[in-house]
């Protein structure tokens, strides 16, 4: 199952590396006749109103490509996609890889030769040729035969085998339980986002930069929460944000067990997933506590030491249906 994740995350990643191929090929053939610095930004009507040096082109098109292609590594590798899906993924990853080759491509054409980046412009007819380079790219993509991930067996919906463990409290103890749950798929995800915002707003300014940048916001915001469980039952939270919070309260939970969890089989990818009678904060594959909740659905958080989080939080519903 390994081998076909990496055979997907290779097939996404090829057009991305072609596409960087051949434009930096493009910069290597075009350099001497190449103004510094080049025109690099335009608008509407095809005038430029930016430049950026040769180097930082060079850097541009290297994180552009690399970025974009470790994207659509996550997304073919990730989740569990049907032969159908992948085939459209990554027709959709040829697309993006022809599209924003093109116009890096037709961004070097332009500046050669020109004495003077302002005068440099970009037709928006080039715009309508990147359109019909990513649909041949896609065409390209959709034929290409895709690896066919096995379906990995899902757990089943009810009850976890075995018995709910639970710790033995003295009447009036107090006790609590937490733990940060990373996540190096956000973290990544966010670090690769940082870095091609930082040099999309050294290139372009903010109007270029402000996706990226809250893109990579979101994700180191998200990536490693807090898991707690006290007297409250089970509370999940972002790690700098007081909300989103989920919290799955004691009078809610018919038991917790701890058990091992594969995250791209049985939840389909990262984040907080849904699925037919169950639900989770899916941040890595591993040890997870999971929640048995008192309408027969479960409630799964993958974070080390759930042993003892499901222990604890098993004698807290304990003592709380004693109490009442």
């Amino acid at each position: 199952m390994n081998r076909v994740r990496y055979r997907l995350a290779a097939l996404a990643v090829l057009p991305f590396l072609l596409a960087l191929a051949v434009d930096l090929t493009l910069y290597a053939l075009l350099r001497d006749r190449l103004p510094d610095p080049l025109a690099s930004h335009f608008t509407a009507n095809g005038s430029s109103d930016g430049t950026q040096s040769r180097g930082s082109t060079v850097l541009f098109a290297c994180v552009l490509h690399l970025g974009l292609g470790a994207l659509w590594a996550v997304l073919m590798a990730a989740g569990q996609h049907g032969v159908r899906r992948l085939r459209w993924l990554n027709a959709a990853g040829f697309a993006t890889a022809g599209f924003v080759g093109h116009l890096l491509a037709a961004t070097l054409l332009a500046n050669a030769d020109a004495t003077d980046p302002a005068r440099v412009r970009l037709p928006l007819w080039q715009l309508a040729a990147g359109v019909g380079v990513a649909a041949l790219a896609a065409a390209l993509g959709r034929l290409l035969p895709v690896p066919s991930p096995v379906p990995a067996a899902m757990s089943p919906a009810g009850p976890p085998s075995g018995g709910a463990p639970h710790l033995d409290l003295a009447e009036g103890e107090l006790a609590g339980w937490m733990r940060r749950a990373p996540s190096r798929v956000l973290l990544g995800c966010g670090a690769v986002l940082l870095v091609a915002g930082s040099v999309l707003l050294y290139v372009g300014g903010w109007s270029s930069a402000v996706g990226a940048l809250f893109g990579a916001v979101v994700c180191l915001a998200f990536s490693c929460p807090y898991v707690t469980v006290d007297r409250r039952g089970l509370t999940a939270r972002p790690t700098v944000l007081p909300w989103p919070r989920i919290r799955i309260p004691l009078s809610d939970v018919t038991r917790a067990v701890s058990r091992d969890i594969k995250v791209a089989a049985e939840y389909g990818g990262w984040g907080y997933r849904m699925r037919p009678g169950r639900s989770g904060l899916m941040l890595r594959s591993g040890e997870a506590i999971v929640i048995r909740r008192t309408d027969g659905r479960e409630f799964a958080v993958t974070v080390d030491d759930a042993g003892t989080a499901a222990a604890l939080l098993n004698a807290l519903v304990l003592r709380e249906r004693a109490s009442g």
